[in-house]
């Protein structure tokens, strides 16, 4: 079974909206990080693919020190983040092809709003369907 609504702390989903909107042209991408005590951290990751604007791959080698850090620290990974330059923020096919980490959640950032910024949070399950998580942010 899986949550129903997942609670970020406001400073880092404004860290998230904030790497989005320095790279508004290209899909940005990375990990976040949840300690034993609930603390978040902010993983971002070089986008290599071969057209960033429209998908995301992360750098194979900054992946592998991501996730080395995560584990040294004894932490886990609590989701992976991406952003939509100028599609919804919903799962694209290609997002939902990626190599999947079962336990993360998936958060998506929409910069196609008019000025207002979009971020949903899906989990991909085992038969590939897709949920939608409610997402709720409070302040710490």
């Amino acid at each position: 079974m899986h949550e129903k609504e997942i609670v970020l702390p406001r400073k880092l989903v404004n860290e998230l909206l904030h790497n989005a909107q320095l790279s508004e042209h290209l899909e940005v991408c990375g990990f976040i990080s949840k300690n034993k005590t609930g603390q978040y951290t902010c993983h971002p990751v070089q986008n290599i693919a071969e057209t960033p604007s429209k998908r995301f791959l992360m750098a194979p080698e900054e992946q592998i020190s991501v996730m080395k850090e995560i584990r040294d620290k004894d932490e886990e990974v609590f989701a992976i983040y991406h952003s939509h330059p100028t599609a919804p923020a919903r799962p694209s096919i290609s997002d939902t092809e990626m190599p999947s980490h079962p336990e993360a959640y998936y958060l998506i950032i929409s910069l196609n709003t008019k000025g207002v910024l979009e971020m949903r949070c899906f989990k991909l399950l085992h038969d590939e369907n897709i949920v939608e998580i409610t997402l709720r942010m409070v302040e710490e």
